[in-house]
C-alpha cells in the first residue's frame, strides 16, 4: 500500500507565482555562472596586449576564476547550512558584482587575476546553493524542470556573454576600454540578482532543520502545497531535530550509495568532455582545417544547439525521468564522439565534423546537461543535503579542471586519442546508470530518502 506522502506526490500541483518567483530569482545564479564562465573569452587577445601577458599569465587568467570554482564549490555546503540557503545566495550575488566591477577598474594585472577569482567563488558557490534551494522549495511533480531552470540559465548566460561582448566590439571602444566594459556589464544583473533575494522565501527544509516550523509551514502553503500540514510532518520525521540528527557526517557507511552517485555525476558530466571540447571549439575546428571565421560561425550554431536541447529535456524531465535522459544522452554522445575520433584518426570526412559534435552537444544537453543538477539535489537526505551538493559540484569543476589541462596536451599528440577516450567514459556510464542509479522523478525528498535505505 503507497504511503500517504508518495500518493500526495504523485497528486496534481498547480504551479503560482510564488514558487515560480523563488525558482526563478535563485536561478539567476546560473545566468551569472554561466555568464562569467563565458565572458573571458572576447577579452584574451585584449589583456594579452594592454598587459603585455605571456602564455603562461594568460593561463593564470582564464584560470583563477576555475580555482575559485572549485573554493566555493567545496565550501559553500558551510554557510548554506549555518546560515540558509537563500542569504548564502546573497554572498554569492555580492561575490558577482565584486567581481565585475574590480575586473573593469582593475589597476594592474594581479587585481584583474584575484577579481577574476573572487567571480569564481560566486560561481562554486551558486551552483551548489541554487539548486539545492530549487529542490527543497519545489513540489516532488515540478522539481526536475524547476532546478532545471537553472541549468537553462548557465547555457543562456553563456550566450548572452557572447552577445554581449559582440555589442561591445561593435562600438569602437579604445583597447584599453573594452576589456573593462565586457567584464564590468555582468554588475547589472548580478546587482539585480542581489535585489531580487531580498523577494523571496528561505528554504522550508532549512527553517525545518532549524526547529523554525511555523515560518516552514508558511512557505509550504504559500508555495502551493495542498497538504503542507503533513509535508511539515514528513521534512519534521526525515530530519529528526529534536533528537539532534539535523546535521550528521557526510562521510558514514549508509550514506555510501548517494556520495557514489553525486561523485560519478559530476564526474562523467565532465569526462564525456563538454567543457574541454567547449573550450577549445574553434581550435578544434582548425584541427580540421575550417577558417577562424567559419570555426566562430560553427560555435555560434553548437551554442544555439546547446540552449535548444536543454530547453526540450527541462520540458520532459519530469515525465521521461532523470534516469531515461542520461541513458538515451549516454549512447547519442559516444556515437557522435567515435566518429569525431574517427574523422581525425583517418582525416578523412571532415564536413561531418560540425554535425558530429551537434549531435554531441545535443545529445548532451538533452542528458548530463540538464539532470546533473536536479540529480545532485535529489538524492542526499536532508540533513546532509548541503555537504552533499558541495561533494558532487566539487567532483564536476575538479574534473573540470584536470581535463581541460589535459585536453590539449594529448590532442597535441593525437587528435583521436582524447574523443576516443571520451565516448568509452560513455559508454562506462551506460552501464553505471542502467544498473545503479535509481529514478528519482515524482518522488519527494522524504520519500527519496527512504528510498535510498537512508532515513
Amino acid at each position: 500500500m503507497p504511503t500517504a506522502s508518495s500518493s500526495d506526490a504523485s497528486a496534481p500541483h498547480k504551479l503560482n507565482a510564488y514558487l515560480l518567483k523563488a525558482a526563478v530569482v535563485a536561478g539567476l545564479g546560473g545566468l551569472l555562472f554561466g555568464f562569467d564562465t563565458a565572458v573571458i573569452s572576447g577579452t584574451t587577445g585584449d589583456l594579452t596586449q594592454v598587459y603585455n601577458l605571456s602564455p603562461l599569465k594568460l593561463g593564470v587568467t582564464v584560470f583563477a576564476a576555475l580555482v575559485g570554482t572549485i573554493l566555493g564549490s567545496m565550501f559553500a555546503g558551510i554557510p548554506g547550512d549555518q546560515f540558509g540557503r537563500r542569504d548564502s545566495l546573497r554572498v554569492m550575488a555580492i561575490l558577482y558584482v565584486v567581481s565585475a566591477l574590480g575586473c573593469a577598474l582593475a589597476w594592474n594585472w594581479p587585481a584583474l587575476v584575484f577579481s577574476r577569482f573572487i567571480g569564481g567563488l560566486g560561481i562554486g558557490g551558486s551552483s551548489v546553493l541554487g539548486p539545492m534551494y530549487i529542490a527543497e522549495i519545489a513540489p516532488a511533480s515540478w522539481r526536475g524542470r524547476l532546478v532545471g531552470i537553472f541549468q537553462f540559465n548557465v547555457v543562456s548566460g553563456i550566450l548572452l556573454a557572447y552577445l554581449s561582448n559582440f555589442f561591445v566590439g561593435t562600438q569602437h571602444l579604445r583597447i584599453e576600454d573594452e576589456w573593462r566594459w565586457k567584464f564590468g556589464v555582468a554588475a547589472l544583473p548580478a546587482a539585480l540578482f542581489l535585489t531580487l533575494l531580498f523577494t523571496i522565501p528561505r528554504s522550508p527544509r532549512w527553517l525545518v532543520k532549524k526547529q523554525r516550523i511555523n515560518e516552514a509551514r508558511e512557505v509550504l502553503r504559500l508555495s502551493g502545497e495542498q497538504n503542507y500540514e503533513r509535508e511539515v510532518q514528513d521534512i519534521i520525521e526525515s530530519i529528526d531535530a529534536e533528537h539532534g540528527l539535523a546535521d550528521e557526517p557526510l562521510f558514514s557507511a549508509k550514506y555510501r550509495l548517494p556520495i557514489f552517485l553525486a561523485i560519478t555525476i559530476g564526474m562523467f558530466n565532465q569526462l564525456s568532455g563538454i567543457n574541454a571540447i567547449l573550450y577549445y571549439l574553434n581550435d578544434i575546428f582548425a584541427f580540421a582545417g575550417f577558417s577562424k571565421m567559419s570555426g566562430d560561425l560553427q560555435a555560434v550554431v553548437v551554442g544555439l544547439t546547446n540552449l535548444l536541447f536543454t530547453v526540450i529535456a527541462i520540458s520532459i524531465i519530469d515525465r521521461m525521468g532523470r534516469k531515461k535522459l542520461l541513458l538515451v544522452g549516454a549512447v547519442g554522445t559516444a556515437i557522435c564522439l567515435a566518429g569525431v575520433a574517427t574523422i581525425f584518426a583517418t582525416n578523412k570526412h571532415h564536413e561531418l565534423l560540425l554535425w558530429l559534435l551537434v549531435g554531441f552537444i545535443a545529445s548532451f544537453a538533452f542528458s548530463q546537461g540538464s539532470v546533473i543538477w536536479v540529480y545532485l539535489s535529489e538524492v542526499f537526505p536532508n540533513r546532509v543535503r548541503a555537504k552533499g551538493q558541495s561533494l558532487g559540484t566539487l567532483t564536476h569543476w575538479l574534473m573540470n579542471a584536470a581535463i581541460s589541462l589535459i585536453f590539449p596536451i594529448l590532442a597535441a599528440r593525437s587528435k583521436s586519442i582524447p574523443f576516443m577516450f571520451f565516448a568509452a567514459m560513455m559508454l562506462l556510464e551506460f552501464f553505471v546508470v542502467l544498473f545503479v542509479y535509481p529514478e528519482t522523478k515524482g518522488v519527494t525528498l522524504e520519500e527519496m530518502q527512504k528510498k535510498l535505505h537512508v532515513a
